[in-house]
């Protein structure tokens, strides 16, 4: 997640983002950097979960931070399962100031979201929603293929479906999303102002706090048959 102010010379959607959207696609391959084995347990640990609580529809959290969206997400979608994911042990066991006791359908995992994704389609375990919530901008010029919709990941996160939502404080990460997500899905999205009474991130709530704008782009995509045996 992003905590740093945004400070970039770029001021539209990258003009190689269409490109290198084509390329990711047409590979020709799947991607190919290697899977962890501790990001292979990291992912059983989290699907045995998952099928333990009844294989409920299943939300993404990625990028989950502190965890305080993928508790607020479990408390929203109560009918769901929440997986919250993160890199960084040192976020996931910090104080989320959250009020009560925590809901039970939902649990944390640390692990590298390029093997995460790519490790669910090979489980063919499809989720029902996929949140992106101000993932880190790479706002220079030169970041493009840092970005998730410039990473070779992004056909994957495509490929598992369901309804996907990215929210960011800089307008152009969601446009070049929205317009990625367009490119490979075929189904028009679009960036939107988003404003709530509610955040649900520790980032939502100090940008709404400080007046900055917020946007989003959401798209459905068909559901897939889930796996859950």
């Amino acid at each position: 997640m992003n905590s740093l102010p945004i400070t970039s010379s770029q001021t539209g959607v990258h003009e190689h983002l269409s490109a290198l959207v084509a390329r990711h696609a047409d590979a020709g391959a799947p991607f190919r950097k290697p899977v962890t084995d501790y990001n292979r347990r990291a992912f059983e640990h989290s699907i045995a979960a998952w099928r333990a609580a009844g294989a409920a529809p299943l939300i993404l959290d990625t990028g989950c931070g502190v965890g305080l969206s993928t508790l607020n997400l479990a408390t929203q979608f109560p009918d769901h399962f929440v997986i919250g994911i993160d890199q960084s042990e040192d976020r996931l066991g910090r104080n989320t100031q959250w009020d009560g006791p925590p809901p039970g359908n939902l649990c944390f995992i640390r692990a590298d979201l390029v093997d995460y994704w790519r490790l669910l389609l090979e489980a063919k375990v499809f989720p029902a929603r996929q949140y992106l919530l101000y993932p880190n901008p790479w706002p220079k010029i030169g970041h493009l293929a840092r970005r998730w919709h410039g990473h070779a990941v992004f056909p994957s996160i495509i490929a598992l479906g369901g309804v996907i939502e990215c929210r960011s404080n800089w307008r152009i990460y969601v446009e070049e999303f929205a317009a990625a997500l367009t490119q490979l899905s075929g189904r028009p999205t679009a960036c939107e102002a988003y404003a709530t009474d509610t955040p649900i991130t520790p980032f939502e709530r100090k940008y709404l706090a400080s007046g900055h704008a917020l946007w989003r782009c959401r798209s459905e995509l068909p559901p897939q048959k889930n796996d859950a045996g």
